[in-house]
């Protein structure tokens, strides 16, 4: 899997402007956030939980524009709980991305 991050680099780079500190600061937020709801999916085993966190991860993909975590939190929301597949690919996403 590929990591596509050109339309989320240019809306964080929209949201901070010229100011690095706060693209630092909303880099760091979005994943720390996303490593978090990833966390709470990968221990979800009834629906209810999954799909909070599947949601929450569709949510925070659709607020940043990244699109592959998008379909990935579409997948997630398609998955049963506890699906390895879709955990597995979140988790590279996350590694890919530098945010694990």
């Amino acid at each position: 899997m590929m990591y596509e991050n050109s339309s989320f680099e240019a809306t964080l780079a929209a949201a901070a402007e010229e100011d690095a500190g706060l693209l630092g600061e909303l880099k760091g937020a979005f994943g720390q956030s996303l490593r978090y709801q990833v966390d709470l999916l990968s221990r979800a085993r009834c629906d209810g939980n999954w799909l909070v966190a599947a949601q929450r991860i569709r949510g925070l993909a659709a607020s940043f524009h990244a699109t592959e975590l998008l379909h990935l939190a579409d997948t997630a929301l398609q998955s049963a709980p506890g699906d390895p597949v879709i955990i597995r690919e979140l988790q590279d996403f996350l590694a890919q991305s530098g945010f694990a």
